[in-house]
């Protein structure tokens, strides 16, 4: 994980290289019916109500615990390069979350960043929700997805 320095203690990075062209890993990214079947921690599945993949766009979903919690999330996307990066901003908690994919032969290393507002809200959100590990078993469902569904 790597960090500025002005930003270190309010901010979650982590990269991986998919094995997995970067074409795929932006279609199972950006397609709600792929996106819907990964998304978020362990135990979860999700509701994608709008994928409005465009700057401005809304991203409206629900995420179901495994307890039979529903978790409204909404985003606006704020900026979007096909192939290589997605930026949105997520109100309730508020942060801004930044991929970047980047080509490495039949390979994408994906770079996955959220940044929130204060130190304060970024303790919180690690504290209630577990957002480190849950970026981890985010990055970790997509791999395993990209592997079971792609791969021959």
């Amino acid at each position: 994980m790597t960090n500025n320095n002005e930003t270190a203690d309010r901010e979650i990075s982590i990269s991986r290289v998919l094995n997995a062209p970067a074409e795929l890993v932006w279609k199972v990214w950006t397609e709600p019916e792929h996106i819907a079947k990964w998304w978020g921690p362990n135990g979860f599945t999700n509701t994608i109500n709008i994928m409005d993949m465009r700057p401005g766009g809304e991203w409206d979903l629900v995420m179901h615990g495994p307890d039979g919690t529903n978790y409204q999330n909404k985003s606006v996307f704020k900026e979007i390069i096909p192939l290589k990066k997605i930026v949105f901003e997520h109100f309730h908690p508020h942060f801004f979350a930044t991929i970047n994919f980047e080509r490495q032969d039949k390979k994408t290393l994906i770079t996955w960043h959220m940044l929130f507002d204060t130190a304060e809200e970024f303790i919180q959100v690690v504290k209630t929700f577990k957002a480190d590990e849950g970026l981890k078993q985010n990055i970790e469902k997509l791999e395993a997805y990209l592997t079971e569904n792609f791969t021959k």
